[in-house]
């Protein structure tokens, strides 16, 4: 495999490893990753970002790693989660791919030329379907299918080991947790993804820092939000306009049955002509703020416009 890696691909490259609280496993960790370099002649990057532990894992990386040129340590000074270490080592390389790896060594570092192959052949992003047991199965199942039906992604699993371009990062933005929709918000975009079957091994030591009932709810909360995002933020009047069209023509349904009631049955009831009133301003209000939503996408629209102009 690594034989056919252009030599491009085997430079071009950086190794992201986010870390939190990953001390017990940190001296295996570089071992591997060093082997692996070793092996397959790799000569990208390797930056282990430490996300604000309390456990020596920063200071632990850099005495290990001494002497290793590949190896960069980077640093929070608090825990900003997984999301905000991919984006400061974006930030931190110049090279034009990234290769996203978990410190806790649940894939093994023989993954990554498979990955550079792929992205070699072309792709955009490159994601490892878990092949093995792992805990809440059942939970990432769901969240993965009900991804694949909302969005129409092309990959099965979303929240893996992954491969992708660097300058992705450059026109989707990420916020906090929003890792896990990255192949979803570049997908809409236009990026090519595949996948390929990875072996998921038990964690060596350690504790999983992505565990309990309430990152479940989140985890909906926010794919509610990216679903929002993407049927919405380009054509808002779609949303606004046709719920405030929609109150308009109920306002006035009900406000010609309150005539009718008072014409032909001389009743009168006050509560509906206060009832149309409501419905008359709030679908107004909608429509009007549907426009300027308009005017918004609009104008982002173009400043987008103008940046690629620019960055080509």
């Amino acid at each position: 495999m690594s034989d056919r890696l252009p030599e491009s691909a085997r430079s071009d490259f950086a190794v992201v490893v986010p870390a939190y609280n990953e001390a017990p496993v940190i001296p295996e960790l570089l071992r591997e990753l060093r082997e692996t370099f070793d092996r397959h002649g790799l000569e990208g990057e390797v930056l282990l970002v430490d996300d604000g532990s309390t456990d020596r894992t920063g200071e632990l990386a850099r005495e290990v790693g001494a002497g290793w040129t590949p190896l960069r340590v980077l640093g929070h000074r608090t825990n900003l989660g997984k999301t905000e270490a991919i984006l400061t080592a974006a930030r931190s390389t110049a090279r034009s791919t990234l290769v996203v790896f978990d410190a806790d060594l649940q894939h093994s570092t023989e993954e990554i030329p498979r990955f550079l192959q792929k992205i070699a052949e072309g792709w955009d992003i490159v994601c490892a379907r878990k092949v093995g047991d792992y805990e809440k199965q059942w939970v990432s199942a769901i969240y993965n299918a009900l991804s694949r039906k909302v969005f129409r992604v092309p990959v099965t699993d979303l929240n893996s080991m992954k491969a992708f371009r660097t300058s992705i990062l450059e026109e989707i933005h990420l916020r906090h947790d929003w890792h896990r929709f990255f192949v979803v918000l570049a997908h809409a975009r236009g990026y090519s993804a595949t996948e390929i079957d990875v072996p998921l091994y038990p964690r060596r030591a350690g504790v999983s820092k992505y565990s309990g009932t309430w990152r479940i709810v989140i985890g909906m909360v926010d794919l509610l939000s990216i679903w929002f995002l993407l049927l919405f933020s380009r054509k808002p009047l779609l949303l606004f306009g046709t719920m405030g069209a929609l109150l308009v023509v109920l306002g006035l349904v009900i406000g010609l049955g309150a005539i009718y009631l008072r014409v032909f049955h001389q009743m009168g009831f006050r509560p509906l002509l206060d009832l149309v009133v409501l419905l008359e301003t709030v679908g107004v209000v909608l429509l009007g703020f549907g426009l300027l939503a308009e005017m918004v996408a609009e104008l982002r629209e173009e400043l987008d416009a103008l940046r690629r102009r620019s960055e080509g």
